[in-house]
């Protein structure tokens, strides 16, 4: 396992995704409601709620309120083949909440109370 490990094939996987995300949202869009059933993280407590919601929020794109396939998508690469300045890129702004550029007191605060 490392960077040469073999990926399978991306018109397949796309396919897999593709299906599975259809399957659970047939409208095609993906509402943060059903983010967190599909996640199964329903009934968290309000930190925690609105740490998904967050989540979700940077999901979203063009900010419509719901998760389309293509931000399904962009997601799922980031996750599973993003590097690790991409990475560090999307948690910086998950834990950016007002969106400054800059993470404050209270937000680094939040980080190690989500984290427990």
């Amino acid at each position: 396992m490392g960077a040469q490990e073999s990926l399978p094939d991306a018109p397949a996987q796309m396919h897999h995704y593709y299906s599975k995300f259809m399957r659970e949202c047939p409208s095609g869009l993906l509402s943060l409601h059903e983010f967190k059933k599909l996640l199964d993280l329903q009934g968290l407590d309000p930190q925690g709620d609105l740490y998904i919601k967050r989540v979700f929020d940077i999901f979203d794109l063009n900010q419509d309120g719901f998760i389309d396939f293509l931000e399904f998508i962009a997601a799922i690469n980031l996750v599973i083949r993003g590097k690790i300045d991409q990475k560090l890129k999307w948690y910086f702004k998950l834990y950016d909440a007002d969106g400054n550029g800059c993470i404050d007191k209270k937000e680094l605060l939040s980080i190690f109370t989500v984290s427990q």
